[in-house]
This record gives C-alpha cells, structure tokens and sequence, in this order.
C-alpha cells in the first residue's frame, strides 16, 4: 500500500511555489517533471503546518509559515445622522 506524500516546491527565498501530492520515491526519479527544491509537508500531524502557495519555509523548524494578511475593515459600523 502506497501512503500519500505532500511535498512544497519551494524558491531560492523559501517560499512556496507549488504542492504535490507524490511520493518521495516518483519525485526522486522524475527531476525534469519536478524541477527545483521540494520539501515534505504534512497533514494532520501535530505542530506541523500544512503548505500552502506563498506560505515560507523555515529550515530551522522544518515547518510552514503562512504568509501575513491584515484583518479586513469591519464594514457592519452603524452609520451616524
């Protein structure tokens, strides 16, 4: 039985590309198919984050860094008269 593999391709400023789900054995063999440098990601496995595109790689953790996005204005304000 083949057990799924999630890997993050990621550029020269560690940040994510593009994620595959492949296993290590198919990426090793297919280089021309999978170019670059891909990291393992995981699901489900506790203080490890899943990647996404845009997310940064942390070599020193070997986790995930999910890019900053700033709260949105609320737009439910009541209006004054």
């Amino acid at each position: 039985m083949i057990v799924a593999q999630y890997f993050a391709q990621i550029d020269d400023n560690n940040i994510v590309t593009n994620v595959a789900v492949v296993t290590r054995l198919f990426l090793d063999e297919n280089p021309e198919r999978y170019p670059g440098t891909w990291v393992e990601t995981f699901v489900d496995v506790p203080n490890k984050t899943y990647a996404g595109i845009g997310f940064t790689y942390d070599p020193a953790t070997k986790d995930f860094i999910a890019p900053y996005v700033p709260p949105r204005p609320t737009t439910n304000e009541t209006p004054t008269t």
